[in-house]
């Protein structure tokens, strides 16, 4: 149970709060840990609200800002659990209003705190000094009849409703917006108040926009039927190059051509193959997927065009092969290249003559199969090494179609992260609240030399690894450090407020500082043990560590500089 008063807070330092500002002025981006932020003008956002209100309404613009504060401080209480994990309640609840405090938002000054995890009680009383919401309603909006800090109390709602694990709803019980003298707030469990059920109603969308949603998704899932009917599905993807090689695929979809598609590993040749077969006049025949190098090669004629009963050791009956089950439908060759030379023969003659004899077989079985072969490699350099016959490669390259990477399909990776992130959250049964923006930013960098499938593994990892309700971060999604992505060019923020400029050489340009402000070395000494013991918590063992010293001699260095413990 952690319970104080405004004379007995004592908020932690905000070192660890302001080390992950950074300005990103190469990019035009500034961080906040793995979220990106916007530097924006007050008078910016009161256009905006003024706007709003008129355009809407009071009440649901106050709705539309309860919940924009509401979003915020969901993400800001995930942070503050990471950022503090092994802090008292109170730290870790203090962390909010001073994320609110260094975002320009408003100076949060606790006033009262009881908070008990364990029985689920929470009350707090905070004033709010310098709300931003309070400046526009006094220098442009005009005073209101009601409290007007709308979006900073849908953070305080949200952040400690996630803090506590239960919902917490605060209230305005004065606000100098509407004339009173100070701007105060009142939290405790939602239960507590009365008309909690009616105050509840700002969070929840409108119901048009609900309606809306709904429409919408019933648009899309007749859209995706239709289009499936019609044979147009081709995953997902909207870039340029993807919708490029569709199109060339849509020219040789009902015809009867052999298509070759190219690409590397991961690309998503079968998705695109399935796509061609769904568009094509056989789409209600059979579709029959091949991984030719999965097949051992003393195996491979047997599964491709059959066997016959005895035709060697363990053929115990007869049965047909892949291409007699793809009769009238489409057969898919993935990785063609790996074909032995007698399987590359047959295939020919299937290609040729549309017929086929099973293996141990003299009976003749005329098929009529549409054949989509793949590969990653070069088949017409397979040729030239003598590896693939030249004959079978004009026939399967009539119709070549190149699928790009996907480093090639940047605009395509929102749209398949969402995907993957709806297919994984239903595997796993769990809801995260998506990526960071810095993960984002990352995905966005990346080479992707695995491609699609490699961005589907590290999606899944990042969902198996972040728990429901919480932000999928960069650490989750790579096992490995990315070093080519990591930057140290961003400008950064000190607690005191001013920004400091990167340096490649950090400590020589450090050194050069101390020299430059004329900082004598027992004032370098005593804040180097000053911030050791801060980081340590007080423990004189940790911070020796941390200064590479040994504990008798960072004890005599307290005491030397007057620094109580």
């Amino acid at each position: 149970m952690s319970s104080s008063s405004k004379s007995q807070l004592l908020e932690p330092d905000i070192k660890d709060i302001t080390d992950l500002i950074r300005f990103s002025h190469e990019e035009g981006k500034v961080w906040f840990g793995e979220q990106r932020m916007l530097l924006m003008q007050v008078s910016a956002m009161a256009a905006f609200r003024r706007e709003l209100v008129n355009s809407i309404g009071v009440e649901r613009a106050k709705g539309f800002f309860l919940r924009l504060g509401y979003q915020s401080g969901l993400r800001d209480a995930e942070l503050s659990r990471r950022l503090r994990p092994h802090c008292k309640d109170i730290d870790i609840f203090l962390t909010g209003p001073q994320l609110h405090s260094i975002k320009g938002m408003v100076k949060a000054n606790p006033l009262k705190l009881d908070i008990d995890h364990e029985r689920g009680h929470f009350y707090a009383e905070l004033e709010w000094i310098n709300s931003w919401e309070v400046e526009i309603v006094q220098t442009e909006l005009g005073q209101m009849d009601e409290p007007a800090c709308w979006s900073l109390l849908g953070y305080a709602c949200a952040f400690t409703s996630s803090f506590m694990g239960k919902e917490i709803i605060f209230r305005e019980v004065s606000c100098r917006g509407c004339g009173d003298d100070q701007c105060l707030i009142i939290g405790k469990p939602a239960k507590e108040w009365e008309d909690h059920e009616d105050f509840a109603q700002y969070f929840k969308e409108e119901p048009i926009i609900e309606q809306l949603y709904s429409l919408q998704s019933q648009v899309n899932s007749l859209r995706s039927s239709l289009e499936r009917q019609q044979g147009q599905y081709y995953g997902i993807g909207q870039s340029h190059s993807y919708n490029e090689a569709c199109k060339k695929i849509d020219k040789a979809a009902q015809g009867k051509v052999s298509v070759l598609l190219l690409g590397e590993t991961g690309v998503g040749k079968e998705v695109i193959a399935r796509s061609l077969h769904l568009r094509s006049k056989r789409v209600d025949q059979p579709f029959i997927a091949v991984n030719c190098a999965a097949i051992p090669q003393e195996l491979i004629e047997a599964e491709l065009f059959g066997v016959e009963k005895g035709a060697f050791t363990g053929a115990t009956q007869s049965r047909p092969g892949r291409f007699e089950r793809a009769d009238k439908g489409t057969i898919f060759l993935d990785e063609v290249v790996e074909l032995t030379p007698r399987a590359q023969s047959t295939l020919l003659r299937v290609l040729q003559e549309q017929e086929l004899e099973r293996v141990g077989g003299a009976q003749t079985h005329k098929i009529d199969v549409r054949v989509i072969a793949a590969t990653n490699e070069s088949l017409e350099q397979a040729v030239n090494e003598g590896r693939f016959r030249a004959d079978l490669y004009y026939r399967l390259s009539v119709f070549p179609v190149n699928i790009p990477p996907l480093r090639d399909r940047i605009d395509d990776i929102p749209l398949l992260v969402e995907h993957f992130l709806q297919k994984f959250h239903d595997d796993y049964s769990k809801h995260t609240l998506g990526l960071s923006d810095k993960a984002w930013d990352y995905l966005s960098k990346y080479e992707w030399p695995g491609n699609i499938r490699e961005l589907e593994n590290v999606i899944e990892r990042g969902v198996i690894l972040t728990d429901s309700n919480e932000t999928i971060s960069v650490d989750s999604l790579f096992y490995s450090t990315i070093d080519q992505l990591k930057t140290n060019n961003d400008d950064h923020v000190y607690s005191e407020g001013n920004i400091v400029k990167p340096c490649e050489k950090d400590k020589e340009n450090w050194i050069d500082s101390i020299f430059e402000k004329e900082i004598s070395l027992d004032s370098v000494e005593k804040i180097l043990t000053v911030r050791a013991m801060a980081k340590a918590k007080d423990n004189i063992s940790g911070a020796a560590r941390l200064l590479g010293v040994t504990r008798p001699a960072l004890a005599y260095r307290l005491k030397k500089h007057g620094i109580v413990v």
